[in-house]
């Protein structure tokens, strides 16, 4: 049933052996995260977003972890897409924001630390209607600064539902937190939207990052939406950064932020602290070679 409930209407699929298998893993992972939601098995790592002009680590995005008690850490890509399909992805995702909300306060009061935390909201998240409530009964009850909270939708989630898009985020905009579009270029949608959206910032995928250094095509495509992000009063942010020369030319493309496994891997908050809000050059790393700057 879910085989062919993932391919195009009125259409069947045979049993395999090997559907069965996928069947019975799934309704494994169902089983476990259900307990894994009462046990609190769940915990945030935090991927640094540095400054391009200064080599600071200036915000972070909180990416959940599931430590299984058995199987160790289990990737996200083995288990967000059951959570959204069973709608457990709305309690993991109200824990999500009121950790990452609860850390951005423990920085800012312990460390003197004003990092701005990147949340991903998902499609279900961002339709409910008490969605502005809960993001405020976060702020009031972990005592963080809106500033301090950045909230990342994706360009396919916008599209489900832009009327109430538009409509949250306005609203949560009026809480003081930012709001940036995930994914940027891989929703196929009209750019009208950036024009009624409330927006703070733009992540260009990485699937125009990765070729950037070696493709005219995508370096054209990245220089473009840089401007476009400029023009309309956006920071721009590059995810996926994984080499050196792709640094390099998202540097002279204007861009200005980055994200990626060559500046740093995400890391429980601990390991960060030290390195938030300092340039990332030389020797000084945390998992990755650093920041290169002149």
């Amino acid at each position: 049933m879910y085989e062919a409930k993932e391919r195009e209407r009125g259409t069947w699929a045979l049993y395999r052996e090997p559907l069965h298998a996928g069947a019975v893993t799934r309704l494994e992972i169902e089983r476990d995260l259900h307990r894994a939601l009462a046990d609190q098995e769940f915990l945030l790592h935090y991927q640094p977003k540095c400054s391009l002009a200064t080599a600071e680590v200036v915000g972070v995005e909180a990416l959940v972890r599931w430590a299984h008690p058995t199987k160790g850490l289990v990737s996200p890509a083995d288990f967000i897409p059951v959570c959204e399909e069973t709608g457990l992805i709305l309690p993991l995702g109200e824990w999500v924001l009121f950790e990452a909300g609860r850390q951005a306060r423990r920085w800012r009061e312990r460390h003197g630390l004003n990092v701005a935390v990147s949340v991903n909201l998902s499609a279900r998240q961002l339709v409910r209607p008490d969605l502005t409530r809960r993001v405020a009964a976060m702020l009031e009850t972990t005592g963080a600064d809106p500033a301090d909270l950045c909230l990342e939708i994706t360009e396919g989630t916008l599209l489900l539902d832009m009327s109430a898009a538009v409509r949250h985020l306005a609203e949560l905009r009026s809480l003081g937190v930012r709001i940036s579009i995930d994914d940027f270029g891989t929703g196929y949608s009209s750019l009208a939207y950036l024009r009624t959206l409330p927006l703070d910032e733009l992540k260009i995928d990485r699937s125009f990052v990765t070729p950037v250094a070696d493709d005219p095509s995508a370096a054209a495509i990245v220089a473009s939406v840089v401007s476009l992000g400029h023009a309309l009063g956006l920071l721009v942010v590059a995810e996926g950064v994984e080499t050196a020369a792709q640094l390099t030319t998202l540097r002279e493309l204007g861009c200005d932020l980055a994200q990626g496994f060559y500046l740093a891997r995400p890391a429980p908050p601990g390991d960060l602290t030290p390195v938030l809000g300092r340039p990332r050059t030389g020797a000084r790393t945390l998992t990755a070679p650093g920041l290169p700057l002149d």
